[in-house]
Parts: structure tokens; sequence; C-alpha cells
């Protein structure tokens, strides 16, 4: 499911379901999901275990936030939708507007992909300001509170252990608490204990779907020429184990992120990462790194070994009172950017969920929906890593015709502005990936080279 598929948010078709909603985790996808409750709950508490702060600061317990995200097309509507007033936001922020069809320049399998004939506007920020802007807009919905530096640490639940009745925790004091809830939201992200819990406390634990790709990217940030709104992306291509993005950001920056795959790790210190870049077969990252001023000293690095995906939508039994979404559900090679985006589109499925049924058998239902979602992104972004012969796991179903299919989509893609809006649309989630098949598509894949 994305944004062509997924019913858009509608507050008027919701009523109140409970009292206290609790979510843990204040990041993306807790403070979408945040939004959502609010709909139906008279009070919405967060809590995350680190601060929380006005400003676009990197959270400490979240190292990814100091390295480039994208905030696809159908994650920044859904946004938009939830938090009215989020884009103009963003950009007020010092957030870039960016015309993908003609500003994005993205080399992949041997070439660069044909610009877009229509406008692709995207918007550009820093982790950090992305969700400064979120945090800004949930705190003022009357009735939500975000509690930062509260640790959550156990679920509380009903005499018969059915049913989770709130959570505690340990308080930016270190004194312990309960918070009675309705209902809690896992968004710890993959460091989530609910497959544990679940496994101690008399439930199955569910199945776990683990793709080891052995992503590793180092960031920098370099001066950005303020009418210089270039993006570049290079998609590591087998053989080439290595790739990497420049994406414009606020305060004249640009965010540069190196990637390697299977062990083509990318170093930090400066010297040797130029020479990494240099080794992409995209020149201007080699040339932009070297001609502009650093602003980072030493690159961050991060690793990630493995996507992961719980199968919660299998179990045959779930406490009630709970659900979970975002990286606690399931997550993705950071490569593709979609996480954000699926994260916002999982609290568009929370909000019809609860609007389909309250809190009666909620979690099967989120869950059902849940993986509608996932289960599109997850055949494109982990099928397309199983193009790597030293990727381990469970491989999605068709996934060696579909990468040989993508192969020539393509190629064909470099010199068809037809297919290249395609391509865009489905990576941006706004169109299924089911449009990458369509009639008109597969007859200007397979037409005869020349034809």
């Amino acid at each position: 499911m994305t944004l062509a598929t997924v019913p858009r948010y509608d507050a008027s078709g919701v009523g109140t379901v409970g009292d206290r909603a609790v979510v843990l985790g204040g990041s993306v996808a807790g403070l979408c999901a945040a939004r959502v409750l609010r709909d139906v709950f008279e009070s919405v508490v967060v809590l995350d275990r680190d601060p929380l702060p006005a400003d676009p600061v990197a959270r400490d317990g979240a190292p990814q936030t100091r390295h480039p995200h994208v905030l696809l097309e159908g994650g920044r509507s859904t946004l938009e939708d939830l938090f009215p007033g989020f884009s103009e936001a963003l950009l007020e922020a010092g957030g870039l507007l960016v015309d993908a069809s003609r500003q994005l320049h993205e080399f992949n399998s041997g070439d660069y992909i044909a610009d877009v004939p229509e406008r692709l506007p995207t918007y550009c920020a820093s982790r950090p300001l992305l969700e400064a802007v979120l945090r800004r807009h949930t705190r003022a919905l009357d009735g939500v509170v975000l509690r930062e530096e509260h640790l959550f640490t156990g679920y509380e639940t009903d005499a018969r252990g059915r049913a989770v009745t709130g959570v505690t925790g340990r308080d930016s004091e270190g004194e312990p608490f309960e918070l009675p809830a309705d209902l809690v939201v896992d968004a710890t992200g993959r460091t989530s204990r609910t497959p544990s819990w679940l496994a101690e406390n008399g439930f199955q634990e569910p199945a776990t779907d683990e793709v080891t790709i052995e992503v590793a990217y180092s960031t920098v940030r370099v001066e950005r020429p303020p009418d210089d709104r270039r993006m570049f992306l290079v998609a590591p291509t087998p053989p080439r184990t290595r790739g990497g993005a420049l994406i414009p950001a606020e305060d004249g920056q640009w965010e540069g992120i190196l990637q390697g795959v299977h062990g083509d790790d990318p170093p930090t210190e400066p010297e040797r990462l130029q020479r990494f870049a240099d080794s992409l077969p995209a020149d201007e990252f080699g040339t932009i790194l070297e001609t502009h001023e650093w602003r980072t000293e030493q690159a961050d690095r991060y690793p990630y070994p493995a996507s992961r995906r719980h199968r919660y939508e299998d179990l045959e039994r779930f406490p009630d009172g709970l659900v979970v979404t975002g990286d606690a559900l399931a997550s993705f090679n950071p490569i593709y950017g979609q996480g954000m985006s699926v994260a916002a589109l999982e609290a568009l499925a929370l909000h019809h969920a609860l609007a389909d049924g309250g809190l009666d058998e909620l979690a099967p239902r989120f869950f059902d929906r849940a993986a509608d979602i996932v289960d599109g992104v997850w055949r494109v972004v982990v099928g397309s890593d199983f193009a790597f012969g030293e990727t381990s796991g469970p491989e999605p179903t068709g996934a060696g015709v579909t990468n040989w299919y993508m192969d020539r989509f393509v190629d064909r893609a470099h010199d068809d502005p037809f297919l290249s809006e395609v391509y865009a649309r489905v990576t941006r989630l706004e169109a299924s990936p089911t449009a990458l098949f369509r009639p008109k598509v597969l007859w200007r894949v397979f037409r005869p080279f020349g034809g």
C-alpha cells in the first residue's frame, strides 16, 4: 500500500475510544502515532529516553539522526495531512523545496536516469530539523504531552496477563513511575523489547525475517552555494558495492553520505573518504567533496547489518492494548530512504484501524494493514539487495526475476522519460510497485532496442 492505495486521513471519521494512550519513542514513528491517537483518546503521552529539544539537535540515543534522511513524497503528503502546515513550517525553518525532476541526478546501472517530464517537488532537510518541526506541531496538540528523559522499563498487564494496561519506567530523576493506559504503542525502533516480552509472558514471539546486507555509511557536511540545489544519487549495483548521495539541506550545506555493502566500508578519515568518493562513477561526488569546505572534521559512521521484519500479522494471539509500529515493526536497508515515509503511512493505517473498530481486536486489524504497507517496500528494497550474491536471509518470492526485469527497466529508463517517471513515482511511495508492470510499461521495457 502506498499513497495511491491507502485512504487519506480523515479525522471526522473517528470518535473517542479511551482516556489515555502511551507512545514509547519520540521519533517520526512515535510522533505520527501520537497525532492519530489524539483523535480518539482524551490524552496522549509520548515517552522518550532522550532529551527532546525545541531546536534541531541530533539525539544521542538515535545515532542515525546524524546521517542524511530522505522524506519521500508519500511520507511528506501524509505528514501534511496529519500536521497541516508541516511542509511550509519546514521551509520556514530552513528546509528546501527541490524539483527532483530536474535537480536530482541519479546514476544507476551504468548511466543517469532520464529527467522526468513532470515536476517532482521534494522537501529536503536534515533529520534533526524534520524531527524538530514535527515535535513543535505535536506539542501544539491539545492533550498531547512529550515526556523526555523517561526510560521505559516494562509493560503492566491485567490479572490474567492477556492485556497491556500501562507501562512502567524511570523519570529524568531516576524515580520509578507507573502510567496506566488504554493503549500502548511501541515505537522504540530496532531495539524494541516487545518480541522478547511476548515470549516471556506466555505469548508466541513473532517470526522475524532478517536479511543481511552489511551496509556501512559515512556522512560529511560540506558548504553548498545558496543557488545550488542539486541532488546526486549513486546506487550500489553489482559488481560495484559502493554508492552515495549528496542531499541539499538547511544552512547552506550538502549532506554527503558514502555507502558500502558487504564489507566495503567507507572510511571516516577525510583523505581516505575523498578517495572513496573519487571511486564512484559519478564525478560530482569527488569534485564537490574536494572543492567545497567541509563542516565536519571527521565523518560520522553508522553500520547497519541487516533489514529486519517482525511478522506480527501472523500471530494467532496478541495482547490487547498494545501495537507496534515504525522500525520496531520493520526496518529497511537505509540506502533506499524509505523508513520515515513508511512510518507515516503506518500511522495512517493505525488511524483507519481505529476508525473501523476502535480498540476491539485492534492489534490484528492494524498489523494486517501495516503488513500491506511493508510488503510492497520489502519486496522492492530487500529484493534489490539480493542482486548481491553475498546477501543472506529469506529471499522475497520472485526476487531473482524481479531484479532481472528491473535491470532492463532501468536500462530503458536511462533514455525514456516515461519510464523514469514511473520509476520515480514508485520509489517516492506515490504509486504501487504494480505500476512497474502495467501493459504500457511492459511494452516500453521489452520493445526492441532502437524501436
